[in-house]
């Protein structure tokens, strides 16, 4: 099955062979007919599975007969959970709508608010916004909702676990009786499927693999450590494996802090990123480590979505989250786009009970090692 065989027009078909696409992913090829029939659609699918383009090839398609904009008015919303993931989708749909006569905006915290208004001023086709700062938007009258055609929630899971929910049902009821809804997401919960009942008329519904499993690219590995061992122990893992580029995640910013200083004494080039640095200096670090001047790069999970990493091959769990599900989303920052990922995870007593819950999540029974020099102590010999 090819991109154009499902009916994706030629501007968009030059735009991703510019970027190397050959052929579908199994979301892209489910989703993008539906799309483009004007259906709403509720997919579920792995993180790196290409959801985003399953979602903004066929809208943008869909919006290739300009219309006359009006004054504030907009024909398409992307909301995303995190300012990361706004950025990243618009970045994508740049690419993809290079040769396309398509206007966009990205309205986001962190952002010049009078910059936004005098975009969406002119009219745009499509906005690309987080839930918050849209809303600020609509109290503020400087954006138009009674012309969208398309309403797309990505990672729906992720906004429902930060408490975006009165703010997505505040937004669907601004919107236009007769428009297209996407619902995407990584993991379905019950919260999820509750917003769909709520959102969605007469769905596609879509699943491109077992609910909440992660991608069979990704080789889930646990080693079983004492708490006081996990750093030296990583450092180990990164070195003995020559390990040039990997994420790590912690489960709070000053366990994240303490440990990028301890990989530092050990000599390794690590850096840290998490919700105290500001944004600028975020993005400074992101960029540091896709280039490579850094090659472990320590986050809490505000990177567990909207990074995207070509190529990152291992990501580890130095500490579980606090969210079963999150686990999903942070392992999902490697195995994208069909290449193999390994995900690691160190394991202490601490965290063995949430492992318990994640496996069951899963639906899957990982492999439990231990690395010579580096075994647990039972309590009764410490």
């Amino acid at each position: 099955m090819s991109f154009e065989k499902i009916g994706i027009i030629k501007p968009l078909l030059d735009a991703i062979n510019e970027l190397g696409y050959k052929k579908p992913t199994t979301i892209q090829s489910r989703a993008i007919s539906h799309v483009l029939a004007k259906k709403d659609v509720f997919a579920a699918a792995q993180t790196g599975t290409g959801k985003t383009a399953a979602f903004l090839l066929p809208s943008l398609q869909r919006l290739r007969h300009k219309k006359t904009l009006q004054p504030k008015a907009v024909r398409a919303i992307i909301v995303s959970p995190t300012r990361e993931l706004a950025v990243q989708i618009e970045k994508e749909l740049l690419s993809y709508a290079k040769y396309m006569d398509i206007s966009s905006v990205l309205l986001v915290g962190g952002k010049s608010l009078e910059t936004q208004i005098k975009h969406l001023k002119k009219g745009v086709d499509i906005a690309v916004a987080t839930p918050g700062r849209l809303k600020e938007h609509i109290i503020n009258g400087s954006i138009n909702l009674k012309s969208v055609e398309i309403f797309i929630v990505d990672e729906a899971d992720r906004m429902l676990d930060m408490g975006f929910v009165t703010d997505l049902r505040l937004l669907h009821v601004e919107l236009p009786k007769n428009h297209q809804t996407l619902l995407f997401c990584a993991t379905q919960t019950q919260k999820v499927r509750k917003l769909s009942k709520l959102i969605l008329k007469k769905p596609i519904f879509i699943e491109t693999a077992r609910e909440n499993s992660a991608t069979e690219l990704i080789n889930q590995q646990i080693y079983l450590v004492d708490k006081e061992k996990k750093a030296a122990l990583l450092a180990f893992l990164i070195g003995s494996r020559n390990m040039d580029q990997v994420l790590v995640f912690t489960k709070t910013k000053q366990s994240a802090d303490t440990l990028a200083d301890e990989l530092k004494l050990d000599g390794l080039k690590a850096d840290v990123i998490h919700g105290d640095k500001t944004k600028a200096r975020r993005n400074k670090t992101l960029q540091k480590f896709k280039s490579k001047e850094i090659n472990v790069l320590v986050a809490t999970d505000i990177a567990s979505r909207g990074i995207d990493i070509n190529g990152l091959e291992q990501v580890i769990n130095f500490e579980l989250p606090s969210l079963k599900e999150d686990y999903v989303h942070r392992i999902g920052r490697t195995g994208r786009a069909g290449n193999k990922g390994e995900a690691i995870t160190l394991l202490d007593d601490d965290d063995k009970e949430q492992m318990k819950h994640i496996e069951k999540l899963l639906h899957v029974k990982i492999l439990k090692e231990e690395i010579k020099g580096f075994e647990k102590q039972s309590k009764h010999t410490r």
